[in-house]
């Protein structure tokens, strides 16, 4: 179930809610029993490197290689 942050405008807390995607806009309490609080945006991190693009491996030149079928049904 995703997670979602939420900042509550009476006492300045941030906290997260896990709901279904369909209650994401539902209106939260915080903990401390505030109701007028805020759903944050959040980002999402992925991993990885974007130094250098990937490269196709090269074939050995043994009558491999068919484009879009990868060699395995054209010749």
């Amino acid at each position: 179930m995703p997670r979602y942050e939420y900042r509550c405008r009476t006492c300045g807390d941030t906290f997260e809610l896990s709901r279904p995607m369909a209650e994401s806009s539902a209106p939260a309490d915080c903990p401390a029993g505030h109701d007028d609080t805020v759903k944050l945006l959040s980002t999402v991190a992925v991993g990885g490197s974007a130094s250098a693009p990937a490269q196709a491996p090269r074939s050995g030149g043994g009558g491999g290689g068919g484009g879009c079928c990868g060699g395995g049904c054209c010749g």
